[in-house]
């Protein structure tokens, strides 16, 4: 059992990144009436640019050449801590789902910190806008996750995903709720953020890695498809009814196949949907808190009868 999960640990952290932003692509393509690119052409993408040097600038300092390792390092180690695939995290401990959110948070400030570096004024408003929107998203992260630990009666991030009586019926829709619009806040997806955008004034997430090039461009591409990746199998792993325990193999095949739904989903959801005006981003990250916060409500008032 531990062998299976770690092949499929590192099947999932070797292809799923690359893959799941191919079915994003091409889900837009497709509703734009085009071909569209290779599913896996984030994957040739990464690859040729870690065939190219780098190129800095002469007013960033040794924090803009190592927050690409920071930021893919502590991507790394969170995804060990979360249940990406049935079996749960490869370092489980108690609490592990509060480690797994201030790991991401480390990654996120040396970001934040690389684009302050460059003395961009374009990479210090993205950097701003960043941080504001990150005090919303992380008290709606630790509500949903307290909820889950809450209607599971466990601490660690894959005991999490098994909510069980009146809680599993009431309190799951609702935290997978929260946690795919968070997926769309943390990830910079539409409509927080336009991916394909080229207008800097409106970036978010893109304008932070402006000065990056080659080799860490690639890093940290690579390190936001992970983050995307984590948030669908989290997701996945709480709306999966086949339970490890019972049937690993098939349950690993239904959570792979809900990734795969989850981001056709964002991708009819980028086709669909403009972007929000950035006022009201806020807002947007205020209701996936009132989310989590009915459910962290209804957790605590409903009796178990499982």
């Amino acid at each position: 059992m531990i062998v299976a999960s770690l092949l499929l640990h590192g099947l999932g952290l070797a292809l799923l990144p690359f893959l799941l932003p191919g079915v994003i692509n091409r889900v837009k393509a497709w509703w734009g009436g085009r071909r569209g690119a290779p599913f896996l052409q984030p994957l040739w993408d990464t690859s040729r640019l870690l065939g190219k040097q780098p190129v800095y600038s002469v007013t960033t300092t040794a924090v803009f050449r190592l927050a690409p390792l920071v930021v893919l390092a502590t991507t790394l180690v969170a995804s060990l801590l979360a249940p990406m695939l049935p079996g749960g995290g490869l370092l489980p401990f108690a609490n592990d789902f509060v480690a797994f959110a201030y790991v991401l948070g480390l990654g996120r400030m040396f970001l934040t910190l690389a684009a302050l570096d460059t003395g961009s004024p374009f990479e210090g408003m993205g950097a701003a806008r960043e941080a504001t929107f990150s005090v919303f998203a992380e008290p709606a992260l630790f509500l949903v996750l307290g909820t889950l630990a809450l209607g599971s009666g466990h601490g660690t991030f894959a005991e999490l995903m098994r909510p069980h009586g009146w809680q599993a019926l009431l309190v799951t829709p609702l935290c997978a709720l929260g946690l795919f619009l968070l997926l769309q806040i943390e990830c910079a997806r539409l409509p927080i953020d336009d991916p394909t955008t080229h207008l800097e004034l409106t970036m978010i997430h893109e304008v932070l890695i402006l000065d990056h090039s080659g080799a860490d461009l690639a890093m940290m591409q690579y390190a936001a498809s992970l983050k995307l990746t984590l948030y669908a199998g989290v997701l996945a792993a709480l709306v999966n009814p086949i339970r490890v325990d019972d049937q690993p193999l098939l349950s690993a095949l239904v959570s792979l196949v809900l990734m795969l739904t989850i981001a056709v989903i964002v991708g009819l959801f980028e086709s669909l949907l403009a972007r929000l005006r950035m006022r009201w981003i806020p807002q947007f990250a205020m209701a996936v808190a009132v989310v989590g916060f009915v459910a962290l409500l209804l957790a605590t008032t409903q009796p178990e009868l499982g």
